[in-house]
């Protein structure tokens, strides 16, 4: 089916303006939210090859830490990371003890820009605004928040877009394999030259949350509290196979050139497979029920649906997140990172993930959504109760949403108030107890 035939019905859409094509949102039926579309097909021309942060951009709110500069960082798999760079933001004031620091931990595709606005160096604002800021449930006037783009990312943090400093070129395919472990202890390098010996709380959801239930394994004595979110101690077979599918998605794509297409003029980008395999992800995220209520079999464009260039809302919809997406990441960060979801497994050389959970010493704060089928609840409540048969303090939360796998972000009023709470008793508890 062609997209080159889609044609605007003006007066049944309100314009909205964003850069590059224009967009449309859907006027609101009945329960249905008012949903964003594309207006007219996306000008792929327009697109840039990569959509990473490079040095010479703007680095908005980004501050740098660099590690293995003196000798190379030892990875997990084997490799070495030599003069390699971490961006993080903070927001807050680290307190004189040092015991109001909390780690946030961000998903596959989000960034160190956790909390603000857009502004010049993050377009895109912050992911998680409703969780964090000012007279949020984790509040910058009361803690010291911290949020570092992952090492193979491509947010300010050295991965497959930066350069390789024994080559002066791209790493682009040759960036060796990193994983949730090597981050840890990157991030524990972090937190030390911030001088931060522990954390009151680590904090993440999905992927984040895989990040902060590997501190809590890696570094029991560094975590006073764990808040993981709609995650697991080790990814699936289920899981691991929607991953390898959005890859080969990229993998397929002609101008994805073996990964060295940093070069490459706009438009000349491996769009089309970044983009089907977030198109692949956007479906697996959410639910049936969500989308049945959103778009059901609707189309808000005139006409017969024999027509070329006929798209259902739930298309336009999908490819409406795609080309948003291809504009603020980068192809081969998504093989890095997606991959590095998949080796995810807190109980790699500990005797197993019961063994390894054995380790975390601290409170837990879980939460599930009921129509997550990617991270179902069964594997939330596996830590829960893996520490709930140690008497150490759980708590858990049942998100009730139609959005799936995405309810920690989109619901996050659900969960919010409950893991304020939660961190709040943590610092109480810290202080009282005079540790």
């Amino acid at each position: 089916m062609s997209l080159n035939g889609a044609k605007s019905n003006p007066g049944v859409f309100n314009e909205i303006v964003l850069a590059g094509p224009r967009w449309s949102v859907a006027p609101d039926r009945g329960d249905r939210e008012p949903v964003a579309y594309l207006e007219q097909p996306p000008d792929t021309e327009a697109l840039p090859a990569s959509g990473a942060w490079f040095p010479g951009h703007h680095p908005g709110r980004r501050r740098f830490f660099d590690f293995g500069v003196d000798r190379a960082f030892a990875l997990e798999a084997g490799g070495s990371l030599r003069g390699a760079t971490v961006a993080y933001e903070t927001w807050g004031q680290l307190d004189a003890t040092a015991s109001n620091a909390v780690l946030v931990c961000h998903a596959l595709t989000s960034d160190s820009h956790a909390v603000g606005e857009p502004e010049s160096g993050h377009p895109g604002g912050g992911w998680w605004n409703q969780f964090l800021g000012a007279g949020q449930s984790i509040d910058p006037d009361r803690y010291f928040i911290v949020c570092a783009n992952l090492v193979g990312g491509c947010q300010g943090s050295t991965g497959p877009s930066s350069i390789d400093p024994e080559t002066g070129t791209y790493y682009a395919a040759s960036f060796p394999t990193v994983t949730i472990r090597d981050n840890v202890r990157i991030q524990a390098l972090l937190a030390s030259h911030l001088g931060i010996n522990s954390w009151l709380a680590v904090v993440g959801g999905s992927m984040g949350g895989m990040t902060a239930l590997e501190w809590a394994v890696t570094y029991p004595g560094r975590v006073r509290g764990l808040v993981a979110l709609a995650t697991t101690p080790a990814a699936t077979a289920q899981q691991i196979s929607w991953s390898f599918s959005g890859r080969s998605s990229v993998l397929a794509d002609i101008r994805f050139r073996g990964g060295d297409y940093y070069d490459a003029g706009p438009g000349r980008g491996p769009h089309a497979g970044l983009m089907a395999a977030r198109m692949l992800a956007m479906v697996h995220y959410r639910s049936d029920g969500e989308f049945t209520r959103r778009f059901n079999r609707l189309s808000s464009r005139h006409g017969s649906p024999f027509e070329d260039g006929h798209m259902f809302d739930v298309e336009r919809y999908l490819s409406y997140q795609a080309h948003k997406f291809v504009r603020r990441f980068d192809a081969n960060t998504y093989l890095v990172l997606n991959r590095m979801m998949d080796l995810h497994d807190v109980g790699r050389k500990r005797g197993g993930v019961a063994k390894a959970l054995e380790r975390v010493s601290c409170p837990l704060f879980t939460a599930s959504v009921t129509s997550d089928h990617l991270y179902p609840e069964y594997q939330q409540l596996q830590i829960k109760g893996a520490l709930d048969a140690r008497g150490i303090d759980t708590t858990h939360v049942l998100i009730d949403t139609d959005t799936g796998h995405d309810g920690f972000l989109t619901d996050a009023d659900q969960v919010a108030p409950a893991v304020g709470e939660f961190i709040d008793g943590l610092y109480k508890d810290l202080h009282i107890g005079g540790d």
